[in-house]
């Protein structure tokens, strides 16, 4: 099965390299947690009354919220992964571009399982107080996975560049 990716840089290899304590938090959130379903990792990383606003748009409060939000996307996507692209930080926030992925085993946004490998862009920005996340806010493609995940549809969008 091949995804097309529509972004041109490759994910971020963190082999030989040292983070700063908060892009740290950020590759183990993705890396560690999220592409290995660990949700044991959340208290760790994150303060008990935490905000979420995520990717594919749930707005969620708490580690036990957010936990089953893990379950249910790495539920529908098998092999679900995150691809860092990019990591920005400034202050006590670090942002970024991500590439999240999986072969879509379970219905979503009412679509029934394609058995494809799906996926879309997010751009977070975790806010830190301390050394944990106090507020993450995720901007997804939820359009483009849409396109993706519609039976019978159309996949893309209709914009097209005159060539």
């Amino acid at each position: 099965m091949t995804l097309h990716r529509p972004h041109t840089e490759p994910p971020i290899s963190f082999d030989g390299v040292t983070l700063s304590p908060q892009k740290e938090v950020v590759r183990a959130f993705y890396k560690d947690m999220w592409d290995h379903a660990d949700v044991s990792l959340i208290p760790k990383l994150f303060h008990a009354d935490f905000t979420f606003r995520g990717s594919l748009g749930p707005v969620l409060v708490g580690h036990a919220q957010f936990a089953d939000y893990v379950r249910w996307v790495t539920g529908a996507l098998q092999d679900y992964t995150t691809d860092i692209l990019v990591m920005i930080e400034e202050s006590n926030r670090v942002s970024g571009k991500v590439f999240f992925h999986g072969i879509q085993r379970e219905a979503m946004f009412g679509h029934p399982p394609t058995e494809k490998h799906v996926g879309w862009q997010g751009a977070p920005i975790f806010t830190f107080d301390g050394d944990k996340v106090r507020d993450l806010w995720v901007l997804g493609d939820i359009y483009g996975l849409l396109g993706q995940i519609r039976t019978g549809g159309m996949e893309g969008n209709e914009f097209a560049t005159a060539r």
